[in-house]
This record gives structure tokens, C-alpha cells and sequence, in this order.
């Protein structure tokens, strides 16, 4: 079967991601569940044929080179990939996650609508985070589309590899690819910095160099938007701290007290209520209270601060995951296994 028989094979599936391993029939990832595909065992040969299909000359240099890669592959008429080669047991494997062409609406991607209103920030950073496949890329593009519809601003993205190709409306959009327009994040943002920009969205704060200069640049007067692989806002702030020495630590908490304007942790659930998966999300949104535990050492505090700070937005997760359930959006098999809190969420069904 050729590659693009089975990207639209998967597609019909609704498939969010595609696996190409040899020894094993084609592999699909439905509403969290991974399937087999109707087709042939793959030999070695058929999947470095789908390889060789998609990646360039140069970008297969470069996995001989590392055995390892991130790129981006897009098929007319159907939508964008974002692929990573690999090899296992000395032969290549293709994971494929599919992106769709279009941009969802912010406001259909079933999340609180107070993060609506951090797209009207002017400065600072604001950080999406949660487990792969969580649906980060997709938020954040979402929130640059609707600036992209509303205000005049010039926009850079830095992205390993592109995934929404976002076109300039209001706004002047500029997206550069990890490998191709930029040598790394950190070199990428350094230089963005130079280009004008009124936001900066940093595909991934994976190093402490690029963490320091998204911190920097939202210091400096410029919007953030940013991913980290956390569950929850107090690890989120306290892997972040993490990533500097010890001594620098006061420092950076004071820094990150002042800068950090909000942050999104989304976990998908398999819905039972229609096909298709839906967030819980838990929100955190830096008011003074919470930037002063922040600067004093007590993110220890911020899961009772989200609990008791409804009235002004914030949600935890375990709340987002018992509005799901009651609304009979989710199982509560789901919510109790994927609580922080199994009793909590528990008592709150019950009540």
C-alpha cells in the first residue's frame, strides 16, 4: 500500500496518528486507542520507501546522520504531518501525527472561556502544557488565529516543525521550522528579537537558554506563548525553576513571579456522549496572590489558590474533570482513574 493510501485510509478512520513500524501491520491511534489497520505486514523496505517519499535529500542525510528526526509532510487536498523518524531494532519507524489544515475556533475546542481573554494580554508569558497529544499546538495556533482576526500585530512562530500553517490577516505572520529557517530554539528566539516582533510563540521550552530568553522577552515587553511536557501549574512553575542552578533559583522565582501571566494544563478524555475527545483543563491565572507565591517558594499553595479563585476564572483539573463527568461527557471510570484527587472528584459526583 502507498504512503498516501494509508494517510487517507487513517484519515477515514479518524485517526490521530499513524504507525509504521516493520514486522507489524500500519497501526492507527482512534480517540486514544491504538489499532491495527487493515493492510500487510510491513517489511523494512516499505516503510524506508515511505520515508524516502516524504523527506528531502537533505533531511535524509540527516537521519543517517542521527538516527533520529522531526520534520513535517503535507498531502493535497487532505492536510499537514508532522513525522518523526526513528530506528528501532537497527531498522527505520515512522510515527505520523496528523494536523488539520484549518484552525479550530478558539471557542470550539471546548476549553474555559477565560482563556479567550488571554489573547488580549499585551506582555508577559503564557504556557500550555501537558502530556504529548494533549492538544497544546492545536490552543496555541487557535489563540494566535484569533489575534490574527482582531488585532494589527507582527507574530513569530518557532516551531519544531511547523504544524497549522497560519496566514496573515490582521496581523503580520512569520513561522520559522526547527532545521530549515533556525539551527535551534534558543538561536531562533535570540534573533527574533531583533525582528520586531509583538508576539513570540516558542514551540517548546526545552533548554534552560531558551527558557531564560522567552522569560527575557516576555520581561521585555512582548507576548510568549509557550509548551511544557507538565500536568499541572504548580509543576509547570517548579520545573521551570528547576532548570537553573541553585543559586540563580531566588532570582529566576522573582523574575517568573513578575512575568508569567497564566498557564493552561490540558489532559484529553474519550468522549461517551459522541465521537471524539474533549479536554479537562486546569487554569491558573497570575493575580498578586498567586505571584507572590511564586517569588516566596510556595507553589506548594497554588492548588488551593486555583480551588478558591473560581469567581476570577481559574479552574483546577479536578474540577474541569467532575464538570465533564456530571455533563456525561466522559466516563466516570475515566474521571475517577485520571484524577489528581479520586475522592474528591468522587464526593463531588456523589454530592
Amino acid at each position: 500500500m502507498r504512503l498516501d493510501d494509508l494517510l487517507r485510509e487513517a484519515d477515514a478512520l479518524h485517526a490521530s496518528d499513524l504507525h509504521l513500524v516493520p514486522g507489524h501491520r500500519p497501526m492507527v491511534r482512534v480517540h486514544t486507542q491504538i489499532e491495527p489497520m487493515d493492510a500487510p505486514i510491513l517489511r523494512t523496505e516499505d516503510v524506508q520507501r515511505c520515508f524516502e517519499a516524504m523527506a528531502s535529500e537533505a533531511q535524509r542525510a540527516r537521519f543517517d546522520e542521527c538516527g533520529d528526526m522531526d520534520f513535517s509532510h503535507e498531502l493535497e487536498g487532505l492536510g499537514r504531518y508532522r513525522v518523526n523518524a526513528h530506528r528501532q531494532r537497527g531498522t527505520i519507524a515512522l510515527a505520523l501525527r496528523m494536523v488539520r489544515s484549518e484552525v479550530p475556533e478558539l471557542s470550539s475546542l471546548n476549553l474555559p472561556s477565560t482563556v479567550s481573554n488571554l489573547t488580549r494580554l499585551p506582555r508577559g508569558l503564557v504556557l500550555v502544557t501537558g502530556d504529548t497529544g494533549s492538544g497544546k499546538s492545536t490552543t496555541l495556533a487557535a489563540m494566535i488565529s484569533a489575534m490574527n482576526l482582531r488585532a494589527r500585530h507582527h507574530v513569530i512562530t518557532l516551531e519544531d516543525p511547523i504544524e497549522y500553517r497560519l496566514e496573515s490577516e490582521q496581523c503580520l505572520i512569520e513561522q520559522r521550522e526547527l532545521g530549515q529557517d533556525m539551527s535551534s530554539f534558543s538561536s531562533g528566539l535570540k534573533h527574533a528579537l531583533r525582528q520586531d516582533p509583538d508576539i513570540i510563540l516558542v514551540g517548546e521550552m526545552r533548554d534552560l537558554e531558551t527558557t531564560a530568553l522567552a522569560m527575557s522577552a516576555a520581561e521585555t515587553g512582548h507576548l510568549v506563548l509557550s509548551t511544557l511536557h507538565t500536568v499541572n501549574a504548580s509543576q509547570t512553575v517548579e520545573r521551570i525553576i528547576d532548570m537553573y542552578p541553585a543559586g540563580q533559583q531566588n532570582q529566576i522565582r522573582a523574575m517568573l513571579g513578575n512575568t508569567l501571566q497564566a498557564v493552561v494544563s490540558q489532559t484529553l478524555f474519550r468522549r461517551i456522549d459522541m465521537e471524539g475527545m474533549i479536554p479537562a483543563v486546569e487554569l491558573l491565572l497570575c493575580t498578586p496572590a498567586v505571584r507572590n507565591i511564586i517569588r516566596e517558594s510556595r507553589t506548594f499553595e497554588i492548588p488551593n489558590v486555583i480551588e478558591t479563585s473560581r469567581a476570577v476564572g481559574m479552574i483546577s483539573l479536578d474540577a474541569s474533570i467532575t464538570d465533564l463527568c456530571r455533563r456525561g461527557c466522559i466516563s466516570q471510570d475515566d474521571a475517577l482513574a485520571r484524577a489528581v484527587s479520586p475522592s474528591y472528584v468522587s464526593r463531588q459526583l456523589a454530592a
